[in-house]
């Protein structure tokens, strides 16, 4: 059995050396945590990519929330992503959903008809999904061998890992028994906390990711080794 992956926000070259030195297994690359993660320039994922040999998922998000925007906003959006492709980068991490709080599938279509057949992460949108079973349904059609969306990360809840507990041990129930629209991996994350770790192993969560647990002072500060150092041994405990 494989170890856990732990997954680590990183804001630039400095974090992700910070989490690689902890044990990390991937990072998550994005810029402006004040508007909860939001595509970095293709220059920031050069450096991160010249910094460290570790899988690298780039944010592909516009702006604070969860849906895309207009027409323009969309099409800034899939020339980052097209900017970040060319500059190498073949893992993401992209959601959105429209005003009903559905999957928005076409600006899922449209940026990944950009990045072409890439794995990509569909990330805490599906937390404020009107239905996260019919949302899960829908991305199969997105899913083929070797790309398409093989992660969700999830807290489980909008208000965070704490009350999201029993969704999050159901899903990787079901992923684990390979349903129907839970073939990606749970990525668990939002609020998580070390004492978490236990009951979602246990749950049959193998994917963990970590933020502001990984920043001593927050995200005014950068990503600290020993702190993920702390993560990777309770995981693999």
């Amino acid at each position: 059995m494989s170890r856990p992956i732990l997954e680590v926000i990183a804001l630039d070259a400095d974090d992700a050396r910070a989490a690689h030195a902890g044990g990390a297994d991937r990072l998550e690359l994005v810029t402006d945590m004040a508007a909860d993660g939001l595509t970095p320039p293709r220059e920031t994922f050069a450096r991160v990519r010249a910094a460290v040999d570790l899988p690298v998922r780039v944010m592909l998000r516009g702006n604070a929330g969860f849906t895309v925007g207009d027409d323009a906003a969309l099409d800034v959006l899939r020339a980052q992503a097209r900017a970040l492709r060319a500059e190498g980068a073949d893992e993401f991490v992209l959601g959105f959903l429209d005003a009903e709080g559905h999957p928005d599938l076409h600006a899922i279509t449209a940026l990944t008809d950009v990045i072409g057949p890439c794995p990509w992460t569909f990330h805490r949108a599906v937390d404020h999904a009107a239905d996260r079973a019919r949302l899960r349904e829908a991305l199969t059609e997105f899913a083929e061998p070797g790309h398409g969306p093989d992660a969700y990360l999830t807290a489980g809840s909008p208000a965070g890992v704490d009350e999201g507990l029993d969704v999050l041990r159901s899903e990787a129930a079901r992923s684990a028994a390979a349903e129907p629209g839970h073939g990606p991996t749970v990525v668990a994350g939002g609020g998580l906390r070390l004492q978490h770790v236990a009951p979602l192993a246990e749950a049959g969560v193998t994917a963990f990711h970590i933020g502001t647990a990984a920043r001593p002072t927050g995200w005014s500060g950068p990503a600290d080794a020993r702190l993920v150092r702390e993560w990777r041994e309770a995981l693999d405990a």
